[in-house]
């Protein structure tokens, strides 16, 4: 009889635990506020971590790095090649545009005040920063909407700091997974090639 319970608890857990899972990593409920079909990247306006509307648009002309970002992620140490690689090639045009999100496992709970402290004070982050949002889910952001639904680069975000890289002409040009460091070599010599 103990057995029986022990099993029957066993498979409730599992199954729980599948739900979770598919929650967190299956396909995604339809985007509440879907991007408008024919969006282009400075179509959109996006509120930084002070509060203030800034339209995408005024980016336009420089090479964009597009992160969604998280404050207690094992990716979070990439803040550090992120502005290492914005201020090598700022001069050049190149700008990074980072956006927190706190879609994975709870890893970004804090305000935007408090993100900006992080961010400013671990990692003397200088590139511009934007107030937290949605990446994924059924109240995903519009500007991820597009992103993942109608640029070359299709499907889920699949963690933080995944990276968008749009050209000057505000083209998706490149996409790259968390695991890419954004000083790593693949990462430069796409930034490089879109800056010529």
């Amino acid at each position: 009889m103990l057995k029986f319970i022990f099993l029957a608890v066993v498979v409730v857990a599992l199954g729980a635990a599948a739900v979770y899972a598919y929650k967190m990593f299956g396909p995604g409920e339809a985007a509440a506020n879907p991007a408008p079909p024919g969006s282009k990247f400075f179509d959109f306006t996006m509120k930084d971590i002070n509060g203030k509307e800034v339209k995408l648009d005024a980016f336009k002309g420089q090479v964009l790095m597009v992160v969604n970002t998280a404050s207690k992620c094992g990716y979070t140490p990439q803040y550090e090649g992120l502005q290492a690689t914005y201020l090598k090639y700022k001069d050049r045009g190149f700008t990074v545009l980072g956006f927190p999100a706190n879609n994975f496992m709870g890893q970004e709970p804090g305000t935007d005040e408090e993100i900006k402290d992080f961010c400013e004070t671990r990692f003397k982050v200088t590139f511009p920063m934007f107030s937290k949002i949605s990446v994924k889910g059924a109240d995903q952001h519009p500007l991820y909407n597009f992103l993942t639904t109608q640029t070359e680069f299709k499907g889920d975000i699949s963690w933080n700091f995944n990276k968008f890289l749009v050209d000057k002409n505000g083209n998706v040009i490149a996409r790259f997974g968390s695991g890419d460091k954004p000083d790593g070599e693949k990462v430069i010599a796409a930034i490089e090639q879109a800056l010529r």
